[in-house]
């Protein structure tokens, strides 16, 4: 079956839109970056248009410049920053406040009382999350509680609530459909995973109104039809899924045990767990992988709050960096164990640590320290990161022997060369890169019926190149000793 597929991959600091042909190949991209707010210690926030017309400047621009009719397309797929809260006036599509950004920790201290009153264990147990600042629930109680009338009015019925995914599908269609899929549920703390239901004693938990809550549908679905308006015809949108999983089925791990790692502002390792709900006793997230067919596929899944946010800011905050490709060749040029460690909590720690106040910090300087030796600890602070995940894993009687890489990140060859130094696998680099928005093209794909089961998927992956462990162990276990050291330097509790 012939036809293009339309991804729209929204991100954190960028909009994309990635025009796919039928057997999964990139026909053209189109991208525009967006101005990220910080109005406090801690706060992350975006203005809702420049999210919504990032993406649309960028399908236009794609199927524009490939010369491609929207009428060509067989249906658009969408993957998006999970966990960022919008609500937005029903009639007008107005937002209510600047979307509040999966990074930000203004409800710390309101989950912080959560935790201190007992809830954490039946949060956990229905949604497979902790009681972090890190989801949804919390922020959209903030916009509820700090908005002058915004709880009136969600009681009215007024206002809808959604994750990116559902704000761009209300305006794709025209405010006809205010729908979700269930990974993006997954991650709002307010969805069980286990019922696949917006559960009650959550919303009464957090006092939100079930009437702001978007319809759960499967990840491949009809879930609306392009305003013509917009991109020249109607299209079908026929897969939704929130990013990190959207890369999980870009890098076809559809068999348990399978597991890939994405590498853009933040980094999320993902383990495909099958039929299994399988619960973390090291603060790991159990969380949707995928739903097709009513039929829920579980993950577990570790969150690293900033990966190549640390390489932006030493390119934007510090000017150490002419480009982000720059600092390959600053590392080549410099030993491993220089002895210096960035811990990037600017924003807290994630996983395992789950410390939303810890800060980031430099350690080991000496008056030799240079840009050199800044940038590279840079660069490792996401491998070792990772090795921390591992080690969760590895605690809860999981042992990866590969592990599938993607995002912006692994076109750097001695980040990946390290990777598989610290953690001691095979880390294998995929064909094609931009994963996340190839796993939208299946879904839509799936869908639409130019792929007719997961196996097609599976055999279009193809691995561009391997990364193999060639450090010694002893100089491997000195190097993560340091980083665990330093790392318990900035952490709160």
């Amino acid at each position: 079956m012939s036809g293009y597929l339309l991804a729209i991959d929204q991100g954190t600091t960028s909009s994309r839109a990635i025009l796919f042909s039928s057997d999964g190949n990139i026909v053209n991209t189109a991208q525009q970056e967006f101005t990220q707010h910080f109005p406090h210690d801690g706060w992350v926030e975006h203005e809702p248009n420049d999210i919504w017309q990032t993406v649309l400047d960028c399908c236009l621009q794609v199927l524009k410049e490939s010369g491609v009719k929207a009428n060509e397309l067989a249906g658009i797929g969408i993957t998006n920053q999970r966990e960022t809260t919008l609500v937005w006036d029903r009639k007008t599509g107005k937002p209510v406040y600047r979307a509040i950004v999966w990074q930000d920790r203004r409800t710390s201290d309101y989950c912080a009382e959560l935790n201190a009153q007992g809830h954490e264990a039946v949060v956990n147990e229905k949604t497979g999350l902790l009681l972090d600042p890190y989801f949804s629930a919390t922020k959209l109680r903030w916009i509820l509680d700090n908005v002058p009338l915004a709880k009136e009015r969600a009681e009215k019925g007024e206002l809808a609530f959604g994750t990116v995914d559902t704000f761009l599908l209300w305006h794709l269609t025209g405010g006809d459909e205010h729908r979700t899929d269930a990974t993006n549920a997954s991650r709002t703390m307010l969805f069980n995973i286990h019922t696949q239901q917006w559960d009650d004693e959550l919303l009464k938990l957090f006092d939100i109104p079930a009437s702001l809550l978007p319809e759960v549908m499967d990840s491949a679905a009809d879930f609306g039809v392009c305003d013509p308006e917009l991109l020249g015809a109607s299209v079908p949108v026929l897969g939704i899924a929130g990013d990190q999983q959207a890369a999980l089925i870009g890098q076809a791990c559809f068999s348990v045990g399978m597991a890939k790692a994405t590498y853009g502002t933040g980094c999320f390792l993902i383990l495909n767990t099958g039929d299994e709900a399988l619960k973390s006793n090291n603060r790991l997230l159990t969380t949707v992988a995928y739903r097709l067919n009513g039929k829920v596929s579980y993950a577990l899944e570790g969150s690293i709050f900033i990966a190549g946010a640390a390489i932006q800011w030493l390119r934007d905050g510090l000017k150490l960096l002419e480009s982000a490709s720059d600092s390959e060749d600053i590392a080549r040029s410099t030993s491993v164990d220089h002895g210096v460690y960035m811990v990037p909590a600017f924003t807290g720690l994630g996983a395992p640590h789950w410390d939303p106040d810890a800060r980031g910090a430099l350690l080991g300087l000496t008056r030799d320290t240079g840009i050199a030796e800044v940038v590279t600890s840079g660069l490792q602070s996401v491998c070792y990161q990772t090795r921390d995940l591992l080690e969760a894993m590895a605690n809860d009687g999981i042992q990866l022997d590969s592990l599938r890489v993607d995002g912006g990140m692994v076109a750097n060859d001695w980040v990946l060369q390290f990777l598989a130094d610290i953690l001691d696998v095979e880390v294998d680099r995929p064909e094609v890169i931009e994963t996340t928005a190839l796993g939208a093209a299946y879904l839509a794909g799936l869908q639409a019926g130019i792929f007719d089961s997961l196996e097609t998927v599976e055999k279009q992956w193809q691995c561009q190149q391997s990364f193999n462990p060639q450090l010694p162990g002893e100089s491997r276990d000195k190097l993560y000793a340091g980083w665990q050291n330093a790392v318990a330097r900035v952490r709160t509790q």
